[in-house]
Order: C-alpha cells, then structure tokens, then sequence
C-alpha cells in the first residue's frame, strides 16, 4: 500500500446500532440526526459569531436534506454552473460562487442565480466585471495567502506554483477595482490554529484594502464540528475581524456538515489466496471512494479489531490498484457478509463514477432517533448508459 496511507479517523456513533443488511449494497446510508446536530453545531457558531456559514456543496450535496440545512445555514457556496443551480433551486439563501475559469457560456447564468461571483484571478474579474455590477451581483476576488497550512501538497492551494488564488505578495490598489471581498480557502480538514495562523500572516499585508472591503471569505476546510475543535476561539476571532475591520465574515464548511453522518456499506463476492487472505466486494475504491487511491487514505471501518483475521479488501473492477486497505475482522469473513465503512458521507458521494459499469451505490436516509429508513435513490443501467454515447 502507498506509504502516505493513514487510517481516516470515523466515529461509528449511532450505526454500531443499524443492521446493515436493510440495504442494498453497495449504498450511502446517512444519519439525518448526526447532520441535525453538526448543523446545530455550525448555526450556533454563525449566530453568536455573526459570521455567514455557507454549506459547500462540493463536499455534500444530497439534497434531499435541503430543507434541513435551510433551517440552519444561510444558504451554499458553489464551484460552478451545475452548483450554482443546484443551490438556487434546492437550498435558497445565499449562492456564492467560485470558480477556478468561467467559460463565456456559463457567466450570465451564473451571475444571475449568485449573489457573490468570486473570481480566481484580476483578469477574469476584470472581464467579467461589468456583467456583475450590470445585474447587481458582489464581485469576490480568491487570494493566495502564500502561506502554506497543508499536509498533503495536492491538497494545498498555497503549494508553490498553485493556479489557485492570486499571490498576496502582487496585490496593488488596481487589483481591487470593483472588488467587494476577498475569498481565501486554504485549509482541510484543519482545526483553528492553521487559520489563526493564515490571518497572521496575511492580516498586514491586507490591512491597506480591507477599508474599501464589504465581506472576507475564509472559504472551508474548517473541521468545525469535531469534538476537538476551539470553537470559542473561532468566535471570538470572527467577532474581532468584523469590529476591527468592519467587514462582514463568510464561512464555507462542506465536511463539517456532514462530519461522522454517513457509512458505506458492501458485501463480500469472495474470499482468494494470494500470500494472504483477500477478500472482493462490492465497493471499488476507484468508483466509490477515489480519495482512497487520489489522496491517499485508509477509511476506517465500522467494528473492526486489532487483533483477529486480517484481508485486503478491493473493488470488482479490473484496475489492479482497485484495494481499499488491510482490516481485521473478530470472525473470518464469509462470502455474503455485510461491512461498512465509517465517515463516507462528504466527499465520496459526491465522487462515484460507472468505470468499468461498476454500479453506483444506493442513498439511503436513516434517522438514528426514530429507526426509520429511506430509500433516496437507487441507480440503474441506465444511469451508466446515459453518460456515454
């Protein structure tokens, strides 16, 4: 296995509790209570903060839980036209939209379903400037603070030679003509401390324009609704910025949303020999889970062992780095046995593809309160054949 594998933290929760065989596999199963309360969690932080927490659906956008998320957050951020629509239509409040090129095709159904259209660079806001202040829209310009708080470079939008952001160190009056704020995403899966650090780095250079400024957009990345995280700090840092600058904060969680919500679960196909116990399923790392061979990342598994009988579990498809990890079960896997991995329901959903035909797993909606469970979507042939010619 690749070196930089590590076990993802994921905390089981209420599905040590859920039989695994009411579903079909492979299938996305969430918690709508576990997203109530990392909602709640984000809510509280927005109204004794004052910051604006956009959900970013980039990260998770099952939108059957539109209306939950209504009730909490005040409206999405999206990372292009598909996004964008997705937001107005499903979820209302606030659109902010970011994008690394918009095409000409795109920008005038974009600018009218967005409220803030942020822009990757000087040049594209400039040649987009007048459609947005023509429809009334606030013009965003992302920056790169240059400052780098990633672990894993291809996850770090500071890394050197990054195309996201324009570099703090050539920022000059003209780069802020027609400007209302400024976005800057740096962090994942971070907790306070690496934004504290960011701003510090960043605050003087920045002090000069923030005058001239409505909004400052710390993007995501921020693990807000892990047990772990200073939230009082983050508070307190947000209310600062807004008395001192007198801007207003933005704040775009995605895997905080739905943080420990959401499993996967499979079944075993077989059980081969090859120097050692492996075991085919029904989740492909390359379909269901690309993070585990892109990032890479080993996903934690719902009650599994240190000590017992240990597989390499892999997908059905033909691409032979198709593995997803070693585990250890308490009793020997037999063909037909049901598995789950924890922590799936941010980012893997919104990543699944058909290589190989390899169907996409079912959405289920369970509430861990109540014992009730609901089939969202089941894909089919059809779903594969639709997207090729």
């Amino acid at each position: 296995m690749p070196e930089m594998m590590t076990t993802q933290a994921g905390d089981a929760g209420a599905f040590r509790d859920f039989d695994l065989s009411r579903v079909p596999t492979p299938a996305f199963v969430v918690d709508e209570v576990a997203i109530a309360r990392n909602l709640t969690i984000l809510s509280d932080v927005a109204d004794r903060s004052g910051a604006h927490v956009l959900a970013a659906l980039k990260a998770f956008s099952m939108f059957s839980l539109a209306p939950l998320v209504r009730q909490h957050l005040g409206g999405t951020c999206a990372s292009g036209l598909y996004e964008a629509r997705l937001g107005h239509e499903e979820y209302g409040g606030e659109l902010a939209t970011f994008c690394a090129g918009y095409k000409d095709s795109e920008i005038d159904e974009i600018i009218s379903l967005s409220d803030h259209i942020i822009f990757n660079s000087p040049a594209q806001k400039d040649r987009f400037l007048t459609k947005c202040q023509a429809a009334g829209k606030e013009v965003g310009l992302r920056l790169n603070p240059e400052h780098s708080e990633g672990e894993v470079a291809k996850y770090d939008p500071c890394a050197p030679c990054s195309r996201l952001g324009t570099p703090i160190s050539s920022l000059t009056d003209g780069v802020f003509v027609g400007v209302d704020g400024v976005h800057m995403h740096t962090l994942c899966e971070q907790g306070f401390d690496p934004l504290a650090r960011t701003w510090a780095a960043v605050e003087q250079t920045l002090t000069p324009y923030l005058n001239g400024l409505k909004w400052l957009n710390f993007g995501g990345g921020h693990h807000i609704t892990r047990d772990d995280y200073d939230r009082e700090a983050l508070i307190a840092f947000i209310k600062d910025i807004r008395a001192k600058y007198g801007v207003e904060v933005y704040l775009e969680p995605g895997e905080a949303v739905a943080l420990d919500a959401g499993i996967l679960v499979g079944e075993v196909l077989d059980l081969p020999q090859n120097s050692m116990n492996l075991a085919i399923t029904d989740i492909s790392a390359t379909c269901h889970m690309p993070d585990v061979i892109e990032a890479p990342y080993r996903p934690a598994m719902l009650d599994e062992v240190d000590d017992g009988h240990t597989y390499r579990l892999g997908g059905p498809s033909c691409l032979a780095g198709d593995v997803i990890g070693d585990y250890t079960t308490a009793e020997p896997l037999k063909i037909g046995d049901r598995f789950a991995f924890l922590d799936q329901a941010h980012y893997s959903m919104v990543k699944t593809n058909t290589f190989n035909g390899v169907p996409l797993p079912t959405i289920a909606l369970w509430n861990s309160q109540s014992d009730a469970l609901q089939i969202v979507k089941q894909f089919s042939y059809t779903d594969f054949k639709d997207r090729l010619s």
